[in-house]
Protein backbone atom coordinates (compact mmCIF):
# COMPACT_ATOMS: atom_id res chain seq x y z
CA UNK A 1 0.00 0.00 0.00
CA UNK A 2 0.97 3.51 -0.76
CA UNK A 3 2.38 5.48 2.33
CA UNK A 4 4.11 8.51 1.01
CA UNK A 5 1.61 10.94 -1.16
CA UNK A 6 3.53 11.74 -4.41
CA UNK A 7 6.44 9.33 -3.17
CA UNK A 8 9.69 10.31 -4.47
CA UNK A 9 11.50 8.03 -6.58
CA UNK A 10 14.38 8.65 -3.70
CA UNK A 11 12.20 7.25 -1.25
CA UNK A 12 15.14 6.54 1.72
CA UNK A 13 15.85 10.75 0.85
CA UNK A 14 12.19 11.56 0.81
CA UNK A 15 11.92 9.42 3.95
CA UNK A 16 14.61 11.08 5.97
CA UNK A 17 13.40 14.52 4.79
CA UNK A 18 9.68 14.11 5.89
CA UNK A 19 9.96 12.30 9.17
CA UNK A 20 13.19 14.94 9.41
CA UNK A 21 15.13 12.14 11.78
CA UNK A 22 18.82 11.27 11.31
CA UNK A 23 17.79 7.63 11.24
CA UNK A 24 19.55 4.54 9.73
CA UNK A 25 17.43 2.68 6.68
CA UNK A 26 16.56 -0.09 8.46
CA UNK A 27 15.03 2.17 11.36
CA UNK A 28 12.46 4.04 8.86
CA UNK A 29 11.39 1.05 7.46
CA UNK A 30 10.49 -0.82 10.77
CA UNK A 31 9.12 2.81 11.32
CA UNK A 32 6.82 2.55 8.32
CA UNK A 33 6.26 -1.25 8.49
CA UNK A 34 4.73 -0.25 11.94
CA UNK A 35 2.30 2.23 10.32
CA UNK A 36 1.87 -0.09 7.80
CA UNK A 37 0.51 -2.65 10.51
CA UNK A 38 -1.52 -0.06 12.34
CA UNK A 39 -3.28 1.21 8.84
CA UNK A 40 -4.33 -2.59 8.07
CA UNK A 41 -5.75 -2.74 11.71
CA UNK A 42 -7.71 0.20 11.13
CA UNK A 43 -8.92 -0.57 7.52
CA UNK A 44 -9.89 -4.48 8.62
CA UNK A 45 -12.00 -2.52 11.53
CA UNK A 46 -13.66 0.02 9.12
CA UNK A 47 -15.01 -3.07 6.70
CA UNK A 48 -16.16 -5.30 9.68
CA UNK A 49 -19.84 -4.89 9.32
CA UNK A 50 -19.72 -6.03 5.75
CA UNK A 51 -17.21 -8.77 6.33
CA UNK A 52 -19.34 -10.02 9.44
CA UNK A 53 -22.52 -9.54 6.96
CA UNK A 54 -20.74 -12.06 4.22
CA UNK A 55 -18.99 -14.34 6.35
CA UNK A 56 -21.71 -15.03 9.26
CA UNK A 57 -24.04 -15.41 6.31
CA UNK A 58 -21.33 -17.38 3.94
CA UNK A 59 -20.73 -20.14 6.63
CA UNK A 60 -24.85 -20.41 7.67
CA UNK A 61 -25.53 -21.03 4.13
CA UNK A 62 -22.93 -23.33 3.39
CA UNK A 63 -23.25 -25.43 6.64
CA UNK A 64 -24.43 -29.08 6.70
CA UNK A 65 -24.14 -29.08 2.74
CA UNK A 66 -22.43 -31.40 0.81
CA UNK A 67 -21.76 -29.89 -2.79
CA UNK A 68 -22.71 -26.63 -4.22
CA UNK A 69 -25.76 -27.02 -5.72
CA UNK A 70 -28.69 -24.63 -7.84
CA UNK A 71 -29.81 -23.54 -3.98
CA UNK A 72 -26.80 -22.85 -2.84
CA UNK A 73 -25.98 -20.37 -5.52
CA UNK A 74 -29.80 -19.07 -5.14
CA UNK A 75 -28.85 -18.17 -1.46
CA UNK A 76 -25.21 -16.71 -2.25
CA UNK A 77 -26.95 -14.82 -5.43
CA UNK A 78 -29.24 -12.87 -2.61
CA UNK A 79 -26.51 -12.75 0.23
CA UNK A 80 -24.10 -10.68 -2.02
CA UNK A 81 -26.96 -8.63 -3.70
CA UNK A 82 -27.73 -7.73 -0.13
CA UNK A 83 -23.98 -5.90 0.48
CA UNK A 84 -24.90 -3.93 -2.53
CA UNK A 85 -22.12 -5.39 -4.36
CA UNK A 86 -24.11 -5.00 -7.40
CA UNK A 87 -26.38 -7.39 -9.51
CA UNK A 88 -23.99 -7.49 -12.79
CA UNK A 89 -21.01 -8.18 -10.17
CA UNK A 90 -22.92 -10.86 -8.15
CA UNK A 91 -23.41 -12.02 -11.56
CA UNK A 92 -20.02 -12.35 -12.70
CA UNK A 93 -18.87 -13.85 -9.47
CA UNK A 94 -21.74 -16.47 -9.43
CA UNK A 95 -20.14 -17.40 -13.15
CA UNK A 96 -16.88 -18.24 -12.11
CA UNK A 97 -18.49 -20.02 -9.00
CA UNK A 98 -20.21 -22.56 -11.47
CA UNK A 99 -17.43 -22.73 -13.77
CA UNK A 100 -15.25 -23.86 -10.89
CA UNK A 101 -17.87 -26.63 -9.78
CA UNK A 102 -18.05 -28.14 -13.22
CA UNK A 103 -14.43 -28.12 -13.30
CA UNK A 104 -14.24 -29.95 -9.68
CA UNK A 105 -11.85 -26.89 -8.16
CA UNK A 106 -14.74 -25.38 -5.77
CA UNK A 107 -16.37 -27.95 -3.58
CA UNK A 108 -15.84 -26.63 -0.29
CA UNK A 109 -16.16 -23.13 1.79
CA UNK A 110 -12.25 -22.49 1.17
CA UNK A 111 -12.13 -23.15 -2.25
CA UNK A 112 -15.53 -20.96 -2.70
CA UNK A 113 -14.23 -18.08 -0.70
CA UNK A 114 -10.74 -18.20 -2.72
CA UNK A 115 -12.78 -18.29 -6.64
CA UNK A 116 -14.55 -14.81 -4.97
CA UNK A 117 -11.87 -12.92 -4.07
CA UNK A 118 -10.27 -13.63 -7.33
CA UNK A 119 -12.87 -12.11 -9.10
CA UNK A 120 -13.22 -9.77 -6.90
CA UNK A 121 -9.89 -8.47 -6.82
CA UNK A 122 -10.02 -8.84 -10.59
CA UNK A 123 -12.72 -6.18 -10.97
CA UNK A 124 -10.80 -3.92 -8.74
CA UNK A 125 -7.23 -4.12 -10.51
CA UNK A 126 -9.42 -3.83 -13.63
CA UNK A 127 -10.84 -0.48 -12.84
CA UNK A 128 -7.33 1.13 -12.73
CA UNK A 129 -6.91 0.89 -16.01
CA UNK A 130 -8.45 3.92 -16.26
CA UNK A 131 -8.37 7.54 -14.63
CA UNK A 132 -5.49 8.03 -12.28
CA UNK A 133 -4.83 5.18 -10.16
CA UNK A 134 -1.82 7.61 -8.78
CA UNK A 135 -0.51 10.70 -8.57
CA UNK A 136 2.91 9.79 -9.25
CA UNK A 137 1.98 9.93 -12.67
CA UNK A 138 2.16 13.65 -12.71
CA UNK A 139 6.01 14.39 -12.78
CA UNK A 140 7.17 16.61 -10.04
CA UNK A 141 8.02 19.31 -12.15
CA UNK A 142 4.54 20.40 -12.00
CA UNK A 143 3.69 22.80 -9.82
CA UNK A 144 1.27 23.22 -8.18
CA UNK A 145 -0.73 19.59 -8.67
CA UNK A 146 -4.26 20.34 -9.19
CA UNK A 147 -7.08 18.20 -7.56
CA UNK A 148 -10.27 18.70 -7.87
CA UNK A 149 -12.74 17.51 -5.77
CA UNK A 150 -16.59 17.10 -6.67
CA UNK A 151 -19.95 15.35 -5.29
CA UNK A 152 -23.42 16.47 -3.92
CA UNK A 153 -24.23 18.19 -0.79
CA UNK A 154 -23.96 15.81 2.57
CA UNK A 155 -21.47 13.27 1.32
CA UNK A 156 -18.26 14.40 3.66
CA UNK A 157 -16.95 16.25 0.76
CA UNK A 158 -15.57 19.25 2.83
CA UNK A 159 -14.52 16.72 5.53
CA UNK A 160 -12.70 14.76 2.92
CA UNK A 161 -10.63 18.15 1.56
CA UNK A 162 -9.76 18.74 5.23
CA UNK A 163 -8.86 15.34 5.78
CA UNK A 164 -7.29 15.25 2.55
CA UNK A 165 -5.39 18.16 2.89
CA UNK A 166 -3.84 17.08 6.42
CA UNK A 167 -2.60 13.42 4.72
CA UNK A 168 -0.79 15.08 2.00
CA UNK A 169 0.69 18.40 4.30
CA UNK A 170 1.99 15.81 6.35
CA UNK A 171 3.58 13.76 4.21
CA UNK A 172 6.31 16.53 3.61
CA UNK A 173 3.91 18.56 1.04
CA UNK A 174 3.02 22.46 0.78
CA UNK A 175 -0.98 22.62 -0.09
CA UNK A 176 -3.48 25.26 -0.63
CA UNK A 177 -7.04 24.65 -0.50
CA UNK A 178 -9.02 26.73 -3.09
CA UNK A 179 -12.92 27.27 -1.89
CA UNK A 180 -14.80 27.63 -5.22
CA UNK A 181 -18.05 26.56 -4.42
CA UNK A 182 -19.62 29.94 -4.01
CA UNK A 183 -22.94 29.16 -4.34
CA UNK A 184 -24.20 27.33 -0.79
CA UNK A 185 -23.36 29.86 1.55
CA UNK A 186 -21.63 27.64 4.69
CA UNK A 187 -19.60 25.82 1.93
CA UNK A 188 -16.52 28.31 2.46
CA UNK A 189 -17.04 29.01 5.99
CA UNK A 190 -16.95 25.08 6.79
CA UNK A 191 -14.10 24.59 4.49
CA UNK A 192 -12.46 27.10 6.78
CA UNK A 193 -12.19 25.29 9.58
CA UNK A 194 -11.23 22.32 8.54
CA UNK A 195 -8.39 24.58 6.73
CA UNK A 196 -7.56 25.36 10.05
CA UNK A 197 -7.73 21.86 11.63
CA UNK A 198 -5.37 20.93 8.75
CA UNK A 199 -3.22 23.92 9.45
CA UNK A 200 -3.12 25.13 5.32
CA UNK A 201 -3.99 28.28 3.90
CA UNK A 202 -7.30 28.59 2.33
CA UNK A 203 -8.02 31.07 -0.90
CA UNK A 204 -11.65 32.15 -0.17
CA UNK A 205 -13.93 35.26 -1.78
CA UNK A 206 -17.73 36.11 -0.39
CA UNK A 207 -21.02 34.19 -1.90
CA UNK A 208 -21.58 34.32 -5.40
CA UNK A 209 -18.54 34.62 -6.61
CA UNK A 210 -17.57 33.15 -10.11
CA UNK A 211 -16.07 30.36 -9.09
CA UNK A 212 -13.78 30.21 -12.03
CA UNK A 213 -12.35 33.50 -10.60
CA UNK A 214 -11.86 31.86 -7.21
CA UNK A 215 -9.47 29.35 -8.90
CA UNK A 216 -8.13 31.60 -10.60
CA UNK A 217 -6.74 33.78 -7.80
CA UNK A 218 -5.69 30.39 -5.66
CA UNK A 219 -3.53 29.25 -8.90
CA UNK A 220 -1.85 32.45 -8.74
CA UNK A 221 -1.60 32.16 -4.96
CA UNK A 222 -0.15 28.46 -4.82
CA UNK A 223 2.91 29.40 -7.83
CA UNK A 224 3.68 32.82 -5.79
CA UNK A 225 3.69 29.87 -2.61
CA UNK A 226 5.63 27.75 -4.66
CA UNK A 227 2.93 25.05 -3.57
CA UNK A 228 3.06 21.49 -4.17
CA UNK A 229 -0.90 20.88 -4.35
CA UNK A 230 -3.55 23.01 -4.40
CA UNK A 231 -7.19 20.99 -3.57
CA UNK A 232 -9.92 22.70 -4.90
CA UNK A 233 -13.54 22.84 -3.60
CA UNK A 234 -16.49 22.57 -5.94
CA UNK A 235 -20.36 23.29 -5.52
CA UNK A 236 -21.66 20.12 -3.79
CA UNK A 237 -24.99 19.91 -6.16
CA UNK A 238 -25.59 17.22 -9.40
CA UNK A 239 -24.04 18.77 -12.41
CA UNK A 240 -26.42 17.59 -14.70
CA UNK A 241 -27.81 21.67 -15.82
CA UNK A 242 -26.14 23.25 -18.67
CA UNK A 243 -25.17 26.52 -16.37
CA UNK A 244 -23.45 23.60 -13.80
CA UNK A 245 -21.92 22.31 -16.80
CA UNK A 246 -20.50 25.62 -17.70
CA UNK A 247 -19.04 26.51 -14.63
CA UNK A 248 -17.29 22.89 -14.50
CA UNK A 249 -15.78 23.53 -17.84
CA UNK A 250 -14.80 27.15 -17.25
CA UNK A 251 -13.06 26.12 -13.98
CA UNK A 252 -10.68 23.12 -16.06
CA UNK A 253 -9.60 25.60 -19.03
CA UNK A 254 -8.56 27.80 -16.26
CA UNK A 255 -6.45 25.38 -14.88
CA UNK A 256 -5.32 24.05 -17.60
CA UNK A 257 -4.44 27.65 -19.18
CA UNK A 258 -2.22 28.18 -15.74
CA UNK A 259 -0.70 24.74 -15.20
CA UNK A 260 0.06 21.69 -17.56
CA UNK A 261 -2.29 19.27 -17.41
CA UNK A 262 -4.33 20.82 -14.47
CA UNK A 263 -6.81 19.47 -13.35
CA UNK A 264 -4.49 16.27 -13.02
CA UNK A 265 -7.03 14.69 -10.50
CA UNK A 266 -10.84 15.19 -10.17
CA UNK A 267 -12.08 13.22 -7.55
CA UNK A 268 -15.78 12.29 -6.51
CA UNK A 269 -17.02 11.70 -3.51
CA UNK A 270 -19.52 9.19 -2.62
CA UNK A 271 -21.31 8.13 0.88
CA UNK A 272 -21.29 4.45 0.98
CA UNK A 273 -24.06 4.00 3.24
CA UNK A 274 -26.46 5.60 0.48
CA UNK A 275 -25.31 2.43 -1.67
CA UNK A 276 -26.45 2.30 -4.90
CA UNK A 277 -28.08 6.01 -4.84
CA UNK A 278 -24.83 6.97 -4.58
CA UNK A 279 -23.89 4.81 -7.58
CA UNK A 280 -26.50 6.40 -9.62
CA UNK A 281 -25.48 10.14 -8.30
CA UNK A 282 -21.95 8.76 -9.50
CA UNK A 283 -23.26 8.23 -13.18
CA UNK A 284 -24.66 11.59 -13.38
CA UNK A 285 -21.48 13.53 -12.56
CA UNK A 286 -19.63 11.40 -15.02
CA UNK A 287 -22.10 13.23 -17.73
CA UNK A 288 -20.44 16.73 -16.91
CA UNK A 289 -17.36 15.94 -15.27
CA UNK A 290 -14.20 14.21 -16.25
CA UNK A 291 -14.08 12.41 -13.35
CA UNK A 292 -10.93 10.11 -12.61
CA UNK A 293 -11.49 8.60 -9.30
CA UNK A 294 -13.32 7.71 -6.23
CA UNK A 295 -13.16 8.58 -2.63
CA UNK A 296 -15.82 6.77 -0.56
CA UNK A 297 -17.12 7.77 3.23
CA UNK A 298 -18.52 6.75 6.13
CA UNK A 299 -17.57 2.98 5.15
CA UNK A 300 -16.89 1.78 8.73
CA UNK A 301 -20.87 2.74 8.81
CA UNK A 302 -22.34 0.53 6.77
CA UNK A 303 -22.56 -3.25 6.66
CA UNK A 304 -23.19 -3.16 2.66
CA UNK A 305 -19.78 -2.38 2.28
CA UNK A 306 -19.98 -4.01 -1.19
CA UNK A 307 -20.41 -0.75 -2.78
CA UNK A 308 -16.99 -0.48 -3.64
CA UNK A 309 -16.46 -3.24 -5.88
CA UNK A 310 -19.81 -2.15 -7.50
CA UNK A 311 -18.42 1.31 -7.76
CA UNK A 312 -15.51 -0.42 -9.57
CA UNK A 313 -17.10 -2.67 -12.10
CA UNK A 314 -20.04 0.02 -12.79
CA UNK A 315 -18.16 3.32 -13.23
CA UNK A 316 -14.61 1.65 -14.56
CA UNK A 317 -12.91 3.86 -11.91
CA UNK A 318 -10.07 3.39 -9.29
CA UNK A 319 -11.41 3.73 -5.76
CA UNK A 320 -8.28 6.12 -4.20
CA UNK A 321 -9.33 6.62 -0.68
CA UNK A 322 -12.00 5.68 1.87
CA UNK A 323 -13.00 7.90 4.77
CA UNK A 324 -13.56 5.84 7.83
CA UNK A 325 -14.24 8.43 11.04
CA UNK A 326 -14.20 11.88 12.05
CA UNK A 327 -10.94 12.68 13.01
CA UNK A 328 -8.81 14.69 10.86
CA UNK A 329 -6.50 11.87 9.95
CA UNK A 330 -9.62 9.42 9.37
CA UNK A 331 -8.67 9.19 5.62
CA UNK A 332 -6.80 6.13 3.72
CA UNK A 333 -5.39 5.46 0.53
CA UNK A 334 -7.78 2.16 -0.87
CA UNK A 335 -5.86 -0.88 -1.18
CA UNK A 336 -7.87 -3.66 -3.10
CA UNK A 337 -5.89 -6.59 -1.83
CA UNK A 338 -7.21 -5.90 1.84
CA UNK A 339 -9.97 -4.89 0.95
CA UNK A 340 -10.88 -8.32 -0.52
CA UNK A 341 -8.71 -9.94 2.27
CA UNK A 342 -10.87 -8.02 5.05
CA UNK A 343 -14.20 -8.99 3.56
CA UNK A 344 -13.36 -12.77 3.91
CA UNK A 345 -10.86 -12.90 6.76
Amino acid sequence: MAFFWRRNKDQDKFSTSVLGLDKSIEELQAQEAAVEREIGVRFNKAIEKTRHSINNRLDSVFENRKKIDEAFLDELEELLISTDIGVATTMQILEAVRRGVSRQEINDLDALKKAMKNELLGILHTSENKGVASETEVSDAIKPYVLMVVGVNGVGKTTTIGKLAQRIKTEGNDVLICAADTFRAAASDQLEIWADRAGVPIVQQKQGTDPAAVLFDALKSAKARNADVLIVDTAGRLHNKANLMAELEKMKRIAGREVEGAPHETLLVIDAVTGQNGLEQARQFLKTANVTGIVLTKLDGTAKGGIAVAISKELNLPIRYIGVGEQVNDLMVFDAEQYVNGLFN
